[in-house]
């Protein structure tokens, strides 16, 4: 069975890791002072960050057209794909893999298995490299990798910690209240992808960045203790990769037998947390379990 893999530009993934996974990615549209802008297509993360800085109104998202996404998998569909995975940002941050659920039965010539990370970064960009390491081989099915993806999805965890929750209540991600709470009092949120809903949740406060820091390490420490499979740890940044690298050093002394990688927040997913936002995440090791 021939399967290609699909994702998005949000999976903030290397030319490089692309090319050496095979994988076909779709750029989402950013829109700043009224200009749309493909991301990383017309428009470079710092690029992004930089004019950001001066922009006269807040940047907005899009999806990307339908039509372009019906025309990429039928042109997969004659280049002899038995079916084409097609694995995007979670559905509670954007209506994509909704669109693309409904539209999917439309494409006669391939079979289209749009699914949901419930996630976004170089999280998902694992997901997608899992997936495209599994298409290689001759006896793969859809029904292993999508198993495979499931299993993987369900070890991610997160803490994000922002600077600035405006750009979470503008872009509709985040309560007021919740805003207003952190801006007044100083206060650092925890921010998470709920594992219910799936939404970005503030989930505990504190109050200086060097104690969101440490409570972050902390919970990082208790779900390692809990796992029962080796894990690999990724750090994500906003335009400040000085932070990660110092983050990714502290770390690599606690786990040096553990992977730590530092990904980055694009223009996309910057838009909504800000720059200087920085995360730490976990996983699975795809590599080893």
């Amino acid at each position: 069975m021939k399967i290609a893999v699909v994702t998005d530009s949000t999976a903030y993934l290397t030319e490089q890791q692309v090319k050496d996974n095979h994988l076909y990615v779709v750029p989402i549209p950013v829109i700043l002072d009224g200009q749309v802008y493909n991301e990383g297509v017309d428009i470079t993360t710092e690029e992004f960050y930089q004019k950001l800085k001066t922009s006269e109104t807040f940047p907005s998202t899009s999806q990307p057209p339908l039509g372009e996404m019906l025309k990429l998998y039928e042109d997969l569909g004659n280049q002899n794909y038995d079916a084409v995975i097609s694995i995007h940002l979670a559905s509670t941050i954007s209506g994509f893999v909704t669109t693309l659920k409904n539209a999917a039965s439309t494409i006669d010539n391939v079979q289209v298995i749009p699914y949901d990370s419930g996630i976004t970064v170089m999280l998902m960009g694992y997901l997608a490299m899992e997936a495209a390491r599994m298409a290689k081989e001759p006896d793969a099915t859809v029904e292993q990798i999508i198993a495979r993806l499931d299993d993987l999805r369900s070890t991610i965890d997160e803490c994000f910690i922002v600077n600035d929750l405006q750009n979470l209540v503008r872009g509709g991600r985040l309560s007021n209240a919740s805003a207003f709470i952190g801006s007044v009092l100083k206060i650092k949120p925890l921010l998470t992808f709920d594992p219910v809903s799936n939404k970005i949740v503030a989930f505990e406060k504190v109050r200086s960045l060097k104690k969101a820091y440490a409570r972050a390490e902390q919970i990082f420490a208790e779900n390692i203790e809990k796992a029962d499979y080796p894990m690999r740890a990724l750090l994500i940044h906003a335009n400040d990769e000085a932070a990660a690298v110092a983050w990714q050093t502290k770390l690599r002394v606690k786990y040096p037998d553990m992977p730590i990688d530092i990904g980055y927040f694009g223009p996309v997913i910057g838009t909504h947390l800000g720059e200087k936002a920085i995360a730490l995440s976990w996983i699975k090791d795809f590599t080893k379990a």
